[in-house]
């Protein structure tokens, strides 16, 4: 598997996209409309946010999805259309009809996804008018453009592709995230959509999907505060000719890509967390099963406490233990062990010797690693988060005002 520079949502073969500026948002200047489009019908999977309160677009989303396969996906930024009665369902199944009239295509072959403010109704007059120019003008050069207007508080666009080898010719994966804020688990706060050019049905793309949110989305946090509107949708068009179903010599090698693409963006959207300074990959190993040491690593990242002391670059090891203990999870704190940076710091139940000095100007690089062994299992899992600056109260405080 090779990493494709600069590659991300059109880099598979069959696909192109585009953005255009609506105005979507009052007083936006910059594009906020984006189409996804396949060459042809694609199998289409995808994993939605567990919040009972539900964006309108994800209620459209599930009912196209029986149909079995897609043809594009219309995005916007600015405007959630989450909590806007029932006119918000109207509005989105609206910006599926007019994509899919502008595109010539069916409209339960398009999806929709929205992000922006809660509680404000679309502005379809601006979505409307945008709509046929954008789908006149995609291109297969159009991933990069898609991926910036897609972002809201986000700092970078979020693009990753790959290219996989296999006996009978090559798969390409790409896809593209937006998320910054509102980042929790189940699904982790964020948009994305990944396409390939591989042949697989939908049954098994949606269980190979479900298996790779679990172990990226669904291991990242910025702040706990789960989103109405996080999904991710999954194309596959079978550009490539190359079967990766069930039983396909490549399929578990498939299935590891789509992981890897999956992680990477959510290694992206933890690093960019609104405020963020510093990457925090919180690693748990020695557990009875993944899901233990997936609940302790998130109660980790998610610790106010832990997040602010990674950002004053302070070694406060009190801080991980407390937060490991109150997962839930049934382990002899004796037997712990933790390291910050690499530097061993607990073990035996007493904290080690240290010079924190420089432990402490190591904990101003980029990421920062927090490593704990449960010793009990063999189990493992790895949870993104960022720490907790004094940018996010701001960003946050005057976000609609």
């Amino acid at each position: 598997m090779i990493t494709i520079e600069g590659g991300g949502v059109t880099s598979a073969r069959g696909y192109r996209a585009g953005a255009v500026m609506a105005r979507i948002k009052p007083g936006s200047e910059r594009p906020d409309l984006v189409l996804v489009c396949s060459d042809r019908p694609a199998a289409a999977a995808a994993a939605f946010t567990t919040n009972r309160v539900q964006a309108a677009p994800i209620q459209v989303d599930r009912e196209h999805l029986e149909h079995g396969c897609a043809r594009a996906v219309v995005l916007n930024a600015g405007n959630a259309n989450a909590c806007t009665g029932a006119q918000g369902v109207v509005d989105a199944r609206r910006m599926c009809e007019v994509a899919a009239a502008a595109l010539g295509v069916r409209t339960e072959e398009v999806l929709v996804c929205s992000t922006g403010v809660i509680g404000v109704p679309m502005p379809m007059p601006a979505v409307e008018a945008a709509l046929p120019a954008l789908a006149n003008g995609l291109t297969v050069d159009g991933g990069p453009a898609a991926a910036r207007a897609i972002m809201t508080t986000d700092t970078v666009p979020k693009e990753v592709a790959v290219e996989l080898a296999v006996a009978d010719g090559a798969v390409r994966i790409g896809g593209m995230a937006k998320g910054a804020g509102m980042i929790a688990p189940h699904m982790a706060t964020m948009l994305s959509v990944v396409t390939t050019d591989a042949v697989i049905g939908r049954e098994a793309l949606q269980a190979l999907l479900a298996a790779a949110v679990e172990r990226s989305f669904n291991c990242v946090t910025v702040d706990g505060d789960m989103s109405t509107n996080d999904t991710i949708i999954v194309l596959a068009n079978g550009a490539g000719g190359v079967d990766v179903g069930p039983g396909a010599p490549s399929h578990e090698a498939f299935a590891a890509a789509l992981e890897h693409v999956c992680r990477q963006l959510a290694r992206m959207v933890a690093r960019d967390g609104e405020g963020a300074t510093k990457l925090v990959p919180v690693q748990v190993q020695g557990a009875l099963d993944e899901a233990e040491a997936r609940r302790i690593g998130l109660s980790v990242a998610n610790s106010n406490l832990v997040k602010t002391a990674i950002f004053g670059n302070d070694p406060n090891w009190g801080r991980i233990l407390c937060a490991a203990g109150y997962a839930g999870v049934d382990f002899d704190p004796d037997q712990v062990e933790v390291s910050l940076c690499g530097v061993p710091i607990f073990r035996q139940g007493a904290g080690l010797p240290f010079d924190k000095a420089a432990l402490s100007q190591a904990m101003r690089a980029d990421e920062v690693v927090i490593r704990i062994d449960l010793q009990r299992g063999s189990a493992a899992a790895e949870v993104f988060t960022c720490d907790f600056s004094y940018d996010y109260v701001r960003i946050n405080a005057d976000y609609t005002t």
